[in-house]
């Protein structure tokens, strides 16, 4: 898969994801993708909850892995 094609993969993946953050009150922004990382900034809610970075690793990492590439990791950036 090219590059751009992962990229848009993610962000489509992140766009579905979204949608269950923004129902706990929060959000995700994506900062960029460089090679296998994703960064990611979490808002609202999510960006000062305590379980942010269980959120990070076991929900959306798990998820890109599962659905998109099971060598994609994630980065939280504030």
């Amino acid at each position: 898969m090219s590059e751009d094609g992962l990229n848009e993969k993610v962000k489509a993946k992140l766009e579905e994801l979204r949608k269950y953050l923004q129902s706990h009150g929060g959000d995700l922004e994506f900062v960029e993708m460089e090679g296998m990382t994703v960064r990611l900034r979490l808002q609202g809610a999510c960006g000062g909850c305590p379980h942010a970075a269980m959120t990070i690793k076991q929900g959306i990492e798990n998820a890109l892995r599962e659905e998109v590439d099971p060598a994609l990791t994630v980065e939280r950036v504030t």
